[in-house]
């Protein structure tokens, strides 16, 4: 199990993997919280990572739950890849939201469409 401080390490590692211009804009950069986060409509989810745009807070910024990889990567396994993985995506976000582009906030939306249905169809 990753502490919050190897998980920060950790991101901060994913990050120097990048090139610096797609940080670009990102002037709250990217925060890494202790919290556990689920999804309201789809309450199975957790909430890994978000991006988000505050026009009078912190401007662009992208926020990881430590809590939520915690509880869908409860050991050391796995964990690097998908923090990686959240961080690219949140970036995506971040590039497209950028260019004016929504493709990726579309296909999350659907995917959550998706899971909800899932769940209904379950049987209880």
């Amino acid at each position: 199990m990753l502490s919050f401080e190897q998980t920060r390490a950790m991101l901060d590692e994913v990050s120097d993997e990048l090139p610096r211009g797609v940080f670009d804009g990102l002037n709250g950069g990217v925060v890494l919280l202790p919290d556990v986060k689920r999804h309201g409509d789809a309450p199975g989810l957790y909430i890994l990572g978000e991006y988000r745009v505050e026009p009078y807070g912190l401007g662009r910024y992208i926020v990881i739950y430590h809590g939520s990889l915690r509880a869908v990567y409860p050991g050391r396994a796995g964990v690097r890849r998908k923090l990686r993985e959240v961080l690219f995506h949140e970036l995506t976000h971040h590039i497209e939201s950028l260019a004016g582009d929504r493709t990726l906030e579309y296909r999350d939306a659907l995917f959550l469409e998706q899971n909800a249905a899932a769940q209904r169809e379950e049987p209880q």
